[in-house]
């Protein structure tokens, strides 16, 4: 059987989940699974996040997987709903939404009684910046105050931009907005910190924080690493040595014949490639790790294979090697790719196995 398989370690999940409490200790926190759990598998992960306070995904379809696989902690829909005939389908499930336009408002007024009779909180957006999704400040200002006169428990919600950036302007100015509004309307509950804002701002942990990529071990920031934030990696993605060869110097390898030998050197064949997720395109060295040892990728990734340099590590077949995980951070490999760790861990295919 072909060995390209995912592990997701549970206590890891765990750990970092108690890096947020840390972090954030008077805050409810909002476990972001959406994504399949950023990759790693919803109903692995859920299990693990038994401690949070709540669930955060982006659509009903999320929203109600959770509720099948039987948790009942509040969920919220951080794109609300995107008709009207879904605001049926939350209220009996005792989900939450965020609503961030008014066409949404209508649908939530039109189902008005049974939401406030199940006292689900209403989430409104503040767009403050971003200019994806909410509210800009002198008209949210006035849908949260007519929605609290209307008997609906509100709180305020916003999104960074660039909570990852240490200077950038766009940050206080997101700060300041958020700030006024929620004087504006006190009392008012409010949540406006992801995984970048939790480590940077404890001031603003507020009443819910939001962590995301810090749940799987992963860095929010260009410039740290998880170890540098005391995060342990959730996924450990491997696969296997398929053949060994040998080549001379002016031997070329793979597709395009990109990679020239200069000297006598000993390849091993893993079974990935970008079929399985594997990312492509690298404009920077990518490396591997196998037998406590890093080494590097050679010639292009292919759709089922890559080419890895095992020269004097005496290579037996059927040797594991870790693409990411433990030994060689996500984060690591994402940078040589010029992406970041969120899209490597999400895009993995259904091939890989999974433990």
């Amino acid at each position: 059987m072909r060995q390209a398989t995912v592990y997701i370690d549970r206590e890891a999940l765990q750990y970092n989940l108690n890096r947020v409490k840390q972090l954030a200790p008077t805050a409810q926190i909002v476990s972001m699974v959406k994504a399949n759990a950023y990759g790693h598998g919803v109903k692995d992960c859920l299990a693990a996040l038994g401690g949070t306070d709540a669930f955060g995904v982006a659509c009903l379809e999320e929203a109600l997987e959770i509720r099948e696989l039987g948790y009942q902690q509040p969920i919220t829909l951080i794109e609300g709903v995107f008709s009207e005939d879904e605001m049926q389908v939350v209220i009996d499930n005792n989900l939450e939404c965020i609503v961030h336009h008014h066409q949404q408002l209508d649908w939530l007024r039109a189902h008005k009684d049974a939401y406030i009779a199940k006292n689900l909180k209403v989430w409104v957006k503040l767009n403050s910046g971003m200019n994806r999704l909410g509210f800009k400040v002198a008209e949210i200002i006035e849908v949260i105050n007519a929605l609290k006169a209307e008997g609906f428990t509100c709180v305020l919600a916003m999104h960074f931009a660039n909570a990852d950036a240490e200077n950038h302007p766009l940050n206080e100015q997101q700060k300041n907005q958020f700030l006024h509004v929620k004087e504006a309307c006190a009392p008012i509950m409010a949540s406006c910190c992801n995984s970048a804002a939790i480590f940077k701002w404890p001031e603003l942990n507020f009443d819910f924080v939001r962590p995301g990529i810090m749940l799987y071990g992963a860095s929010p920031f260009a410039d740290q690493t998880a170890n540098d934030l005391d995060l342990k990696p959730v996924m450990t993605f491997t696969a296997a040595v398929i053949a060994l060869n040998t080549i001379q110097a002016g031997e070329s390898v793979g597709y395009g014949s990109h990679f020239v030998a200069t000297e006598e050197m000993q390849l091993a064949i893993v079974s990935i490639g970008y079929g399985d997720g594997y990312p492509r395109a690298f404009p920077k060295q990518n490396y591997v790790s196998i037998q406590g040892k890093t080494t590097p990728v050679v010639g292009r990734v292919a759709m089922d294979m890559i080419a890895i340099d095992v020269t004097g590590l005496n290579t037996p077949l059927g040797t594991e090697v870790e693409l990411w995980g433990k030994n060689r951070l996500v984060d690591n490999v994402a940078e040589a790719n010029g992406t970041i760790g969120y899209e490597l861990l999400c895009r993995l295919s259904a091939r890989p196995i999974r433990k």
